[in-house]
C-alpha cells in the first residue's frame, strides 16, 4: 500500500516537492507561495536552482558593468567594437548634410521641365546655361589670342586659355574620383556633353564661372557698371544649374570655392609671351 505521506508532501515540515516527468524530484524554496495554475514544467524552471537565483539576485546592474568593462579593458577588443559601432559625429554630420543638400536641391529645381512650377523660364535658363559652357570661352579665347596685336593682350588672352584649359582638366578629374550621379529629375539635353559629364560633383559650368569672373574682374573689366553685370552673370551661371535640376547645392558650392581657387593658381604660374617662346624653344 502507497504510504500517504507520498500522496501529501505538503503537510510535513519540510519543503514542498515538486514531481517531473524523468523520476527527478525538485524541492522549492518556501519564501514565495507556489503557483498552483502555473504549468509544473515552468515550476521546475523558477526552483531549479535557488542558489543561483539568490546570487543573480542580489548582483546589482553596477556591478554587471564594472565586470564586463573591467573584462573588456584586458583584452582590449570590445572597446574597440563599441567605438565602432557608435557612428562618428563627422559621419552624422555628413549625412545631414547630404539629405538637406537632396532636398533643397529637388524643391529649387522649379526649371527642370517644361510642367515644372517655372517651367516657361527653362529656356531662358538654358541659355544663360551656353553663356557658362567650356567651348565658348575656349573658343573666344584662342580667337582673341589670335586677333591681338598688342603684346599684354596677347600675354592676357595666353594665361585665359591656360586657365580654361586646367579647368576642364580638374574638373574632370573630379568628376571621375567623385562619380556622383546627377539629380533623378535632371534631363540630359545639356549642350556639347562628354563622358565625364554624366557626373554632378563638382559644377563646371560653376568652376569656370567663378575663374572667369576673378579673371575678368583682375585685368579686362574697369568700368563699374560692367563690374557688377560680371558679379550678376557669375551668380545667375550658379543658380541656373540647380534650377534646371543639373546639380545639386553643394556641386555649386564646391565649384565656385573650386574656380575661385583656380584663379589663384593661375597666378601663381602666370606666362608671359617672353616665358613662353622660352619654353617652347627649350622643347623644340
Amino acid at each position: 500500500m502507497p504510504s500517504p505521506k507520498a500522496k501529501n508532501p505538503g503537510r510535513g515540515g519540510g519543503s514542498p516537492v515538486l514531481g517531473s516527468s524523468n523520476g527527478r524530484f525538485e524541492f522549492l524554496s518556501l519564501t514565495k507561495p507556489t503557483n498552483r495554475s502555473s504549468p509544473p514544467h515552468l515550476l521546475q524552471r523558477q526552483g531549479s536552482d535557488p542558489t543561483t537565483a539568490r546570487l543573480r539576485a542580489s548582483e546589482s546592474p553596477a556591478r554587471r558593468r564594472g565586470s564586463s568593462s573591467s573584462t573588456g579593458s584586458a583584452g582590449g577588443q570590445p572597446e574597440e567594437d563599441g567605438i565602432r559601432l557608435n557612428p562618428s559625429l563627422l559621419r552624422v554630420a555628413l549625412s545631414s548634410l547630404l539629405a538637406i543638400d537632396l532636398w533643397l536641391s529637388k524643391r529649387l529645381g522649379v526649371c527642370a521641365c517644361e510642367d515644372a512650377s517655372w517651367g516657361s523660364a527653362r529656356p531662358l535658363m538654358k541659355l544663360i546655361e551656353v553663356t557658362g559652357h567650356g567651348i565658348p570661352w575656349l573658343a573666344g579665347a584662342a580667337y582673341c589670342l589670335y586677333k591681338s596685336d598688342s603684346a599684354a593682350g596677347q600675354e592676357v588672352m595666353l594665361n585665359l586659355l591656360m586657365g580654361l584649359l586646367l579647368d576642364v582638366l580638374l574638373v574632370a578629374i573630379v568628376k571621375a574620383v567623385v562619380r556622383r550621379r546627377r539629380p533623378a529629375h535632371n534631363r540630359m539635353d545639356m549642350f556639347a556633353t562628354f563622358s565625364v559629364d554624366s557626373y554632378s560633383f563638382p559644377s563646371g559650368h560653376a568652376t569656370r564661372a567663378a575663374f572667369c569672373g576673378r579673371f575678368l574682374l583682375a585685368h579686362l573689366v574697369l568700368a563699374a557698371p560692367l563690374r557688377v553685370l560680371v558679379l550678376l552673370w557669375t551668380g545667375v551661371v550658379g543658380l541656373s544649374r540647380v534650377l534646371l535640376g543639373r546639380h545639386n547645392v553643394t556641386d555649386v558650392v564646391f565649384g565656385f570655392w573650386m574656380g575661385y581657387c583656380q584663379y589663384n593658381l593661375v597666378e601663381m604660374l602666370w606666362l608671359s609671351p617672353q616665358t613662353l617662346q622660352g619654353l617652347l624653344g627649350q622643347l623644340a
